[in-house]
């Protein structure tokens, strides 16, 4: 076994395990924490799928474990139980990032906005937008085209939730936005857009809390693919950025 390998921990896996699909036919499957720690490991490292270590087994059930997975929205649904095992969220943090996209990512079928990928001022990038609780767990999770705005996906990232406050940065001042939040029984806190001639009350003190979501994207942004995007498809990007997720904050 290599000294820098990764590997769930028993623990890990115990929580993940009754999660996992069990209608499988014909041969068993794989052993399951020995093929998630592979994709784990070639996610976090940014290694090729064929470069993943021989500890792991067939490189060819690595990825295609994470693809058929992120096709069928295992993953998905994986972190939306977890998440929901955190009860509701007190406070929502919500922002955005843009991470670029490599050569490798071009060429996915059905143009650049449907694989979400787009042209913004650091070139071709895809952008991930997120909603975090009071602890910095994300709890939604949306990847975008790298040149469209925030405040258009800021009504997705809260729907369903209704937290005591909501906290954004500028790029979330919209009127449409606040009186959304407000009808859900939700404080805004935003500041105002210096733009704004008429100005909406601000809680200074609470939004020291928003840094907590910038925290989360640091720590997501430590994962090599996901820091930079190597994968064609839309689906498989946010399939990384989930399973990161799940293991950075809910295992």
């Amino acid at each position: 076994m290599m000294e820098d390998a990764f590997w769930l921990t028993e623990e890990q896996f115990a929580e993940l395990a009754p999660l996992l699909p069990n209608d499988t036919r014909g041969v068993a499957r794989v052993d399951d924490r020995r093929v998630i720690s592979g994709i784990v490991h070639v996610l976090k490292s940014g290694c090729r799928w064929k470069d993943a270590p021989a500890c792991y087994g067939p490189r060819k059930t690595l990825y295609n474990r994470f693809v058929r997975w992120a096709a069928k929205g295992v993953w998905d649904d994986v972190f939306l139980r977890l998440a929901e095992s955190g009860g509701p969220p007190a406070a929502l943090m919500i922002d955005a990032t843009i991470v670029k996209a490599h050569l490798s990512a071009a060429g996915g079928k059905g143009g650049p906005h449907r694989q979400a990928i787009g042209r913004s001022r650091c070139g071709r990038s895809t952008k991930i937008h997120l909603a975090v609780d009071e602890k910095g767990r994300p709890r939604r999770l949306i990847v975008k085209p790298g040149h469209q705005g925030d405040a258009p996906v800021a009504g997705d990232l809260v729907s369903g939730f209704t937290p005591v406050l909501c906290l954004a940065d500028t790029a979330y001042d919209s009127n449409a936005f606040r009186a959304t939040l407000i009808a859900n029984g939700t404080k805004p806190v935003i500041p105002n857009n210096p733009t704004r001639k008429h100005h909406h009350p601000f809680d200074r003190p609470a939004y020291r809390l928003r840094n907590v979501v910038e925290r989360t994207i640091c720590r997501l942004k430590d994962w090599r693919r996901i820091a930079t995007r190597y994968d064609k498809l839309a689906r498989n990007f946010h399939a990384a950025v989930i399973i990161a997720s799940i293991v950075s904050y809910w295992l």
